[in-house]
């Protein structure tokens, strides 16, 4: 496939902006950590002299936005003025130098705040190219070549798992068959599971609702967030077993609150309910600490989920070697792109891993899904053991939101990343000059902004 031509393509502004949603005055997101999560994103528009226009983001939790939205300023320098098909052309090249700045690479490097925003920007970019070739990101991946595919992705640090070459002879394997697989998504789509019943902030009453609806819409997998409080935990996971029923599957997430022995225990006492996995139940930089919980889990039959806080590939690349993750959760937005995030796909199968990916919050679940059919199609060649996290919250905002039926995310059909927000939700939301947020600063429902969240107005 040949990369766009030149004309109209050259990228002439970034605008950028810090959209917030108050989802913690009804406890969603809410775990053991993330007490009071404001679903959130830094919501980047690139547009072209042609007028072609781009849209990304990067999720957040509310406060701390307004960095990732100074950083994503300071980094238009390296995208205004150049041409997006040269971009295209040279997409590893373009992610070293974006990514890799003498000066900036200091405060990563590769990894929080600046990969956050670079994370947005190259979104942004993914979601431009599948508009100008007017397909879905999903169908752009897959009709990329192995060559070309393989060309977008920086494979330093990572050859000593796998190669350029390895790489382009692992897709070239999965030729075959590729286009009744790609047949096969737009028919059925792709399995998910629910963490819609596991907020630790929701009542009782509630989890055994939402239990009772997502039993009705077909799901079989369903996470409970845990790690507070175990006789808490033991109450609400049982009352959710016993919801859901023994024949489906259940899941837990900590969310990083243990140490390593704390979570050994932990477990132990919850094996009884016969969890798939136990999710992020320490710092998610500890891969050792990873490794041994893996080993001490496995003859109880629960596995070791992470990833959606992984700050990079070469992260990614250790927890994959080291047997520390049995479940491989890649973020769409919270390592670099697109770009990177191809990298872990390709290393996770050749060491024959399973990716399930992180999804919910803002934008989440509408850009995974693209990546995980892709996956199927053209790298992996099978759902068995996988899925793709849902959460019912802030799709309505998109103009292209992804669609569940019967548990399974039925493949977008619409060009791009699924990425571009309405802008009645960016009048509405957008932080703190949005109508509703000034109207819940007037009346209450929040503080006001403090100084340094006013710095990106």
């Amino acid at each position: 496939m040949p990369f766009p031509s030149k004309s109209g393509l050259k990228i002439t502004q970034i605008d950028v902006k810090d959209v917030r949603f108050p989802t913690s005055l009804g406890g969603h997101g809410s775990d053991a950590l993330h007490t009071d999560p404001n679903y959130s994103c830094a919501y980047v528009t690139t547009t072209t002299e042609g007028g072609r226009q781009g849209f990304g983001l990067t999720f957040t939790c509310g406060r701390g936005t307004e960095i990732i939205v100074l950083t994503i300023r300071s980094m238009k320098k390296f995208v205004v003025g150049r041409n997006a098909a040269d971009i295209f052309a040279d997409f590893a090249g373009f992610w070293r130098q974006i990514t890799n700045d003498s000066q900036m690479r200091w405060l990563g490097p590769e990894k929080g705040v600046v990969h956050l925003a670079v994370a947005a920007i190259l979104n942004s970019l993914w979601d431009l190219w599948a508009r100008l070739e007017n397909k879905p990101l999903w169908r752009l991946l897959v009709d990329l070549t192995p060559e070309e595919l393989v060309s977008t992705i920086d494979f330093r640090y990572i050859t000593d798992v796998i190669t350029k070459d390895e790489a382009v002879q692992l897709l070239k394997s999965k030729l075959p068959r590729k286009e009744e697989r790609v047949k096969e998504l737009a028919a059925k789509g792709y399995p998910a599971y629910t963490t819609q019943v596991g907020w630790m902030g929701y009542s009782d009453e509630l989890v055994k609702e939402l239990c009772a609806k997502y039993l009705g819409l077909g799901f079989k997998h369903f996470k409970v967030k845990v790690g507070l409080n175990l006789k808490d935990d033991l109450r609400r996971c049982t009352a959710v077993r016993k919801y859901i029923g023994e024949d489906k599957t259940l899941m837990v997430d900590a969310n990083q609150a243990w140490s390593v022995g704390e979570a050994v225990e932990w477990m132990k006492k919850l094996a009884h309910l016969k969890p798939l996995w136990i999710e992020e139940p320490t710092s998610p930089d500890d891969v050792l600490g990873h490794a041994a919980i893996s080993k001490a889990l496995k003859p109880y039959g629960i596995g070791v989920a992470t990833g959606e806080m992984c700050a990079n590939r070469v992260m990614f690349k250790q927890f994959l070697q080291s047997g520390g993750m049995q479940y491989c959760q890649i973020d769409s937005a919270r390592i670099g792109s697109v770009n990177e995030i191809l990298s872990v796909y390709l290393m996770a199968e050749k060491l024959k891993v399973k990716v399930c990916p992180h999804a919910g919050g803002v934008g989440l679940c509408e850009m995974v899904q693209h990546l995980q059919l892709w996956d199927y199609a053209s790298v992996s060649a099978t759902m068995e053991g996988r899925l793709i996290e849902y959460v019912d919250q802030q799709h309505e905002h998109f103009y292209d939101p992804c669609v569940v039926e019967n548990a399974r995310y039925m493949a977008p059909k619409l060009p791009g990343y699924s990425t571009q927000m309405f802008p009645e939700t960016l009048q509405r939301f957008s932080y703190p000059k949005g109508t509703e947020w000034q109207r819940m600063f007037k009346d209450g429902t929040f503080p006001e902004p403090d100084e340094a969240e006013l710095v990106n107005v």
